[in-house]
């Protein structure tokens, strides 16, 4: 689900929308006290981080000078006990942003975070101020690191996808995107790319599981390689509504980066998603070769969307909505999900320290120290997550 801005003139024209957004956060999170209630939609994150307007926390912490615990082992990662100070920005976060997050989480908790979810949901109405103590004496934070080699790794971005189809073929929507195929997922490699679009027996075998059409064949591979996206539909009988497409299954065939091939022909120096689009503007006749370079096709189920279900992004593998800004997608063998993270990376597109979620994961996300930034649905979180790459420090915040 990995893909890798929009300039910061642009993100900072938004900052006061955003601010409006940040107050009607803190009424929903009074209402998640008596049960998970969504967010109001919000403009994607391609912006800085903006800190709680009046709270800066720092004053009131307990103090932090327990004995530390000994490193922890954590699959592919090691984690080292810190203090509270080394995490970058933790006293100007604006928590309860994270917090709405944190209760999606809490939907689905794994066993060592269960414990806690009835104080994270009381914890919803309190100050920032209030939230930060709390971390401090319930949760101890371990600096990430790989087992071998430097210990700052990459953030990449990824984002839902919002497409215009059609419920039937027609001059325009010629590209389907199917339904899981009879037979699919037995962990053995169906019929790739090349061979959907060219073999008559593939062809037989989706005949039927057709579930929309779209016009680009480059919008159909996006919306394969973020496992997800939002779908303005037109019906048979001509009305319009949008329906979102949740990933069911693949065709077990390797992933192969589209961008990477462009690189290794030498075709390109920008692999970014809008790099991409402007090589095929430039050469469409080889439009086939790059979308059979990735012999990977994903298959959809539909979803149906109420305006609920609108302001959250798709369920991750955690088995919860996403929350734009807040989730990550982690190696789960380093992180496990619903784990809280401290995430540090400053770069040409954003500064990012804050408080986010590990709620999904994907192919490309392998490493202790990686981690993909979910960031919202539409073209211009879209156009970030095409363009984000940037260094990246995670501090897991494990119950003491």
């Amino acid at each position: 689900m990995t893909m890798n801005s929009t300039p910061a003139s642009r993100a900072s024209s938004r900052i006061s929308s955003m601010n409006r957004f940040l107050r009607l956060g803190a009424i929903v999170g009074m209402l998640a006290g008596c049960g998970s209630v969504p967010l109001p939609p919000q403009p994607p994150l391609d912006r800085p981080a903006v800190a709680a307007p009046a709270d800066t926390g720092a004053a009131n912490l307990p103090a932090d000078n327990a004995p530390l615990p000994p490193p922890m082992l954590q699959g592919r990662s090691r984690w080292i006990a810190v203090r509270w100070s080394e995490l970058p920005g933790f006293a100007e976060d604006a928590l309860h942003e994270a917090w709405n997050a944190w209760i999606k989480s809490c939907e689905r908790p794994g066993p060592t975070f269960a414990a806690l979810c009835p104080e994270v949901r009381r914890l919803s109405i309190a100050s920032g101020e209030e939230q930060r103590a709390w971390m401090v004496q319930r949760l101890q934070p371990y600096r990430v690191e790989p087992l071998f080699g430097p210990s700052e790794g990459l953030l990449t971005g990824y984002y839902e996808p919002v497409i215009q189809a059609s419920r039937q073929p027609g001059p325009g929507y010629e590209i389907p995107l199917y339904a899981p195929p009879a037979g699919i997922g037995q962990r053995r490699p169906w019929y790739s790319r090349q061979e959907i679009d060219t073999l008559p027996a593939a062809r037989s075998a989706l005949r039927g599981r057709e579930i929309a059409y779209v016009a680009d064949p480059l919008d159909a591979l996006m919306l394969q390689i973020q496992g997800s996206g939002r779908l303005r539909i037109v019906e048979r009988d001509g009305s319009q509504r949008v329906v979102r497409l949740a990933y069911a299954a693949t065709n077990d065939q390797p992933y192969r980066s589209v961008g990477g091939w462009l690189l290794q022909q030498g075709a390109v120096r920008d692999a970014s998603w809008p790099g991409i689009k402007a090589w095929v503007a430039q050469n469409p006749q080889r439009l086939n070769e790059l979308m059979w370079s990735n012999p990977r096709t994903v298959f959809f189920r539909e979803e149906a969307m109420s305006e609920l279900d609108a302001a959250f992004g798709p369920r991750g593998a955690q088995g919860v909505a996403l929350t734009p800004g807040r989730s990550i997608a982690v190696d789960k063998d380093s992180i496990p999900y619903g784990t809280p993270v401290w995430l540090a990376s400053s770069g040409p597109l954003l500064k990012l320290q804050r408080l986010v979620l590990a709620q999904d994961t994907g192919s490309a996300i392998n490493g202790a120290v990686r981690a993909d930034y979910f960031a919202g649905w539409g073209p211009e979180a879209g156009e970030l997550a095409g363009r984000l790459k940037q260094p990246l420090r995670l501090w897991v915040l494990w119950p003491r």
